[in-house]
């Protein structure tokens, strides 16, 4: 039977959807070439980041002990002596959340817990990162990881759907993991990288988003391109277009190759400009990275301190 809704599913809009590329490239270019902020301004920026960051592991070699350093570093993800210093000690940072494979979901939720921790976790799903799994596991592989306590699930679309044109396919195979997902918040992974067009990308974007995600996302981080500005773009505008149709708000999230504070601060900025401050809040805006953290906090070390930290001076992720 169709997991499809009359009020939601709209082929048309999709099948009629079309993208300007050289549109796209001139304002990605306008994004990158923007100046961003300087000194307590930057410093109070790069706060604002480490809220929306998806603090990630998603290695082979993961076990329960580095997954526990994740979770205690998602917990406390600067510095307190730093924190203090510019008076932020007592405003209860962290990330956003840590995000992990599925077998690890159950080793998050428990170092979370000995921590006192309310820290969601979040778990890649449906045969993370090609999709290519039978259907019933990609589904089971969800059930899995809500029963053992994630709170957010991070899914991946059949990009062979996608690219053959089968949309209605598409939506009823995102609406399934929707369901399945219960009251977890789903995201979305488009994998761009393999999506050939920039209109593929707004049209799986759109495709996800009327299937009930909650947030659409950029990538495994496992593909040869990632979170690319140009894609970004693409994806940003199509929750604008989806929000001024419904009055929906769905959030974005970039992630694969996001490493440095600087690339985060022009995030911060295409967000703002593309879709205005309600999408600045980690409700609807996450970075998806593992590297990341380590430079912001080197850069807030560097404000606070005159100086660079050389890495071991710096908590490990």
């Amino acid at each position: 039977m169709s997991a499809r809704n009359s009020t939601t599913w709209n082929l048309e809009w999709v099948s009629k959807a079309r993208v300007n590329t050289q549109a796209v490239l001139k304002r990605a270019q306008q994004v990158q070439g923007r100046k961003v902020a300087k000194k307590q301004w930057q410093a109070a920026w790069l706060l604002k980041a480490v809220t929306c960051i998806d603090l990630t592991t998603l290695s082979g070699d993961d076990t329960p002990s580095n997954v526990h350093r994740l979770c205690m570093k998602a917990s406390q993800p600067v510095r307190r002596d730093l924190l203090k210093n510019m008076d932020m000690h007592d405003k209860g940072i962290t990330t956003a959340a840590v995000c992990v494979y599925p077998s690890r979901v159950a080793d998050a939720v428990k170092s979370l817990k000995a921590a006192n921790s309310s820290l969601p976790v979040a778990s890649v799903a449906t045969g993370f990162p090609a999709g290519q799994t039978p259907l019933k596991t990609r589904l089971d592989e969800v059930r899995m990881a809500v029963q053992d306590g994630a709170t957010e699930i991070d899914i991946v679309i059949n990009r062979t759907l996608a690219l053959t044109g089968q949309w209605a396919a598409l939506y009823d195979e995102v609406r399934q993991f929707r369901e399945v997902c219960g009251e977890a918040h789903m995201k979305t992974i488009l994998a761009v990288g393999e999506l050939g067009t920039f209109t593929n990308v707004y049209k799986a974007s759109l495709v996800s988003m009327m299937a009930g995600s909650d947030f659409i996302k950029t990538s495994t981080g496992k593909e040869s391109v990632n979170a690319t500005y140009p894609v970004a773009i693409v994806m940003v505008r199509a929750i604008r277009d989806y929000y001024l149709r419904t009055g929906h708000k769905v959030g974005f999230k970039p992630a694969g190759g996001i490493r440095t504070a600087q690339e985060a601060l022009v995030w911060l900025v295409l967000m703002k400009e593309e879709l205005g401050d309600d999408w600045l809040t980690p409700t609807l805006f996450r970075l998806g990275a593992s590297s990341l953290l380590a430079d912001i906090e080197r850069q807030i070390y560097h404000y606070v301190t005159g100086c660079y930290a050389a890495y071991y001076e710096l908590p490990m992720a």
